[in-house]
């Protein structure tokens, strides 16, 4: 999820109570929701980004010690600041809540997370909430605003409001997950229909605002084609017509395919296409995942990588 979505939930489960747990309590619940992301430091370097991130910061290990050298970190902060101290127990409490439910969030989403680095760099997809998702803004937001009139206006159970807005995004997730996993046994039911192998590969995944729709992607053999589905109340799955060349037999693009920048960005992507373009001596050869492709051919996106073959 986005950055804005981390932290409004930080902000709704301070809300919710969290808050009073240590002096600090807010300040730890919004930067520990946005924690894993100091991986963003990646892009002052030229590491290609999304071989990076998603990755260390957001693994097994980092989960089980960026929470604790948070909270250490927050503990000094009051030590040596005026006002209440903040006390431990309260500090590693929050900053683990926070930080666990930005890595569950981020796997939500079609992206993913590499949930077992260090040790693994196999990625993990919930494929359940598109990246940016208004909705939960939107409860997030309305929560937060009602708790804090209350709170404004000595209102009893001031915290009520927040806590019903977790449970409302709680249950929009699972209602998500739950539809999703609907979802993908109408697809395997319509390509088994249409006669697929058994083993065909195929994504199914949410699209923006519109959470009665899905966008569905399935390799078939040398191409990709993109499908619809949608809820009306069951899934009603149909191709969209449409699809792209993967050329990954190329010559141009199995030379491509061996730079360290592809190699990288292949280990990273899970539909990736090649697009190649013959001039005179020289070859451009464009990599795109057909996840966050764009354009005429699959040529534009923010996932576009692109290297010249001679």
């Amino acid at each position: 999820m986005d950055n804005l979505c981390h932290t409004l939930a930080g902000a709704a489960l301070g809300e919710a109570g969290l808050k009073h747990k240590t002096a600090l309590g807010v300040t730890t619940l919004l930067v520990a929701s946005n924690l894993p992301d100091i991986d963003v430091a990646v892009f002052a370097t030229d590491t290609l980004a999304m071989s990076f991130r998603r990755g260390w910061t957001h693994g097994v290990l980092a989960l089980a010690v960026l929470p604790a050298m948070f909270a250490g970190i927050m503990l000094l902060f009051s030590r040596f600041s005026r006002g209440s101290r903040a006390n431990l127990k309260g500090l590693l409490l929050l900053s683990y809540v926070a930080t666990w439910l930005h890595v569950f969030m981020d796997w939500l989403n079609s992206y993913g997370v590499r949930l077992l680095m260090p040790f693994s760099n196999r990625w993990f997809y919930g494929d359940a909430l598109y990246i940016i998702d208004p909705i939960l803004y939107a409860i997030f937001g309305a929560a937060l605003v009602w708790s804090r009139v209350r709170v404004t206006h000595a209102h009893p159970a001031p915290a009520r409001p927040a806590r019903l807005g977790l449970f409302v995004a709680g249950s929009y997730m699972a209602v998500m997950l739950l539809s999703n996993s609907w979802a993908r046994a109408e697809v395997r039911r319509g390509l088994d229909r249409a006669g697929s192998p058994p083993e065909t590969r195929f994504m199914v995944t949410p699209v923006f605002v519109n959470p009665l729709q899905r966008e569905v992607i399935v390799e078939t053999g040398d191409r990709y084609e993109k499908g619809i589905l949608w809820f009306e109340p069951g899934p009603h799955f149909r191709p969209s017509g449409y699809g792209v060349d993967i050329q990954a037999s190329d010559p141009a693009a199995q030379r491509a395919a061996q730079t360290p920048r592809f190699q990288a960005y292949l280990r990273w992507s899970r539909f990736p296409f090649f697009i190649i373009d013959r001039a005179g001596d020289s070859t451009q050869v464009i990599l795109n995942d057909f996840r966050y492709a764009a354009g005429v051919g699959g040529r534009l996106g923010w996932s576009v990588v692109s290297t010249e073959i001679r």
